[in-house]
């Protein structure tokens, strides 16, 4: 079943380009298209702080869910925004059962798929970004789930992507409701500044929920002494902290996940998104494939 859901390649170059960030292009022919079949995919406007309205992609199922509601995931970006990436990955998720959501947590500050490098990025939009802003944005994303039906926010997950698999741990220790996390080669330690004031490994102890962790041990921005690092921390923690699990893919660097970019390891790939799903069911946030 898995291969049936993303099994749409074959396009031109200039098909494949369209809705990725500028920066990520020229994107690769591995990149996968999931389709909207037996789905509903969309952007919609979730309300935030201020009055302001956020855009985020949700793809939901539509078959009806257990209880009248489907589990639901957060889908964090990666560095690169709400691109096509990331809207295909909620579709994935759809297919199996979930609510996903992925919130434009940029959109106060710019639009990183507009940026054509990595630098301007960095520098003009993402590094501008207030951690405590992102744990009151996903917040908000999931009182809007709750508001307008069809998710279970009692059976709530976070994944994230890069920058996203920060995210995720930090939103762990902030949102005790819930119930699993899985983050993708997001940054554990390193520098902190007012808007940034705390690493992954700052809040072990904080964790509300367990957090799988992918990492991939030739990743050049997330050296494996640092997940390692990571890891004892963890095993030193409380009992959140010990239910985490953190898996290294030797052949893997940053990315592995990203089909659209020359680190995509398709092999690791899909052991990693099988291990995030069987992580999800097993604390609590059952998937539940369209038969």
């Amino acid at each position: 079943m898995e291969d049936s859901l993303i099994n749409r390649r074959g396009f031109t170059a200039a098909s494949l380009a369209t809705g990725f960030a500028l920066a990520v292009l020229p994107v690769s022919a591995e990149t996968i298209t999931t389709d909207t079949d037996s789905i509903d995919a969309e952007m919609v406007q979730v309300p935030v702080a201020g009055g302001a309205t956020m855009g985020a992609y949700r793809a939901v199922p539509k078959w009806t869910g257990k209880g009248g509601g489907h589990p639901v995931v957060l889908v964090v970006q990666e560095i690169f925004g709400v691109h096509e990436h990331i809207r295909d990955l909620c579709r994935r998720l759809a297919k199996s059962g979930y609510y996903a959501i992925a919130p434009d947590l940029y959109f106060r500050q710019g639009d990183a798929t507009k940026v054509a490098d990595i630098p301007t990025l960095v520098r003009d939009i993402v590094s501008k970004v207030p951690d405590e802003q992102v744990m009151a944005d996903l917040d908000a994303t999931v009182a809007y789930v709750a508001a307008h039906g069809k998710g279970d926010t009692s059976r709530l997950a976070i994944t994230g992507f890069c920058w996203g698999g920060r995210i995720v741990w930090l939103y762990s220790a902030h949102n005790p409701d819930l119930k699993a996390g899985a983050a993708w080669y997001g940054r554990l330690v390193g520098g902190t500044d007012p808007l940034h004031p705390k690493n992954p490994i700052d809040l072990v102890n904080q964790l509300n929920a367990p957090v799988l962790g992918l990492y991939g041990a030739k990743d050049e921005s997330i050296p494996v002494s640092s997940v390692e690092q990571m890891r004892a921390a963890l095993a030193d923690g409380d009992k959140a902290a010990k239910d985490c699990k953190i898996m290294v893919f030797n052949d893997s660097g940053h990315g592995f996940n990203a089909d659209y970019r020359p680190s995509y390891n398709p092999a690791d790939a899909k052991v990693a998104w099988k291990q995030m799903l069987e992580w999800f069911k097993r604390n609590g946030v059952p998937y539940v494939p369209h038969a």
